[in-house]
């Protein structure tokens, strides 16, 4: 594990939520917003079991946040997720004032920040995050390739959507 305090810290927090997810049989994915050098909220993608599309591992950390800071807005907070942020994550991430997106590995199919879309640094938008990614990208790669080779695997295609 990173020193902690570093990038690769706070990832492997993110890591550990998305094993959660995984062990859930959701699509393992994890998240954890920072502020201060505390951890303020963590999720995981809980779509299924919550029969919530929007049950996304970055809406739930950053729901979490705000409500242990109580404010919609978290202008010094940095998330750091397992995999690019879809486009509907990346909206709360810039309408949230996240400071600062770290992520692992890019999602080709659905990603918003930078394989489909660049939302959360965009130009025409009135906020901009700084985004970093690649942080442990291996591991976050690994345990996504290793969730859905099982599932065709076993012909379990549930969480195989879209």
């Amino acid at each position: 594990m990173g020193a902690r305090g570093s990038d690769e810290f706070y990832m492997e927090l993110a890591l550990e939520q998305a094993r959660q997810a995984e062990a859930a049989g959701e699509v393992p994915v994890g998240a954890v917003v920072i502020c201060g050098g505390e951890v303020v909220g963590s999720g995981y993608n809980q779509p299924i079991a919550r029969n919530d599309p929007s049950a996304h591992a970055e809406m739930l950390a950053i729901r979490r946040a705000a409500a242990h800071l109580e404010n919609y807005r978290l202008p010094e907070a940095a998330l750091f997720v397992t995999m690019e942020p879809c486009v509907m994550c990346a909206g709360l991430i810039v309408n949230a004032r996240i400071a600062r997106l770290v992520f692992g590995t890019r999602d080709l199919r659905f990603g918003g920040v930078r394989s489909k879309f660049r939302l959360a640094d965009s130009p025409l938008l009135n906020h901009r995050v700084e985004v970093v990614e690649g942080v442990l990208g291996a591991q976050s790669t690994a345990l996504v390739h290793r969730f859905f080779a099982a599932r065709r695997g076993s012909g379990d295609f549930r969480a195989i959507d879209g």
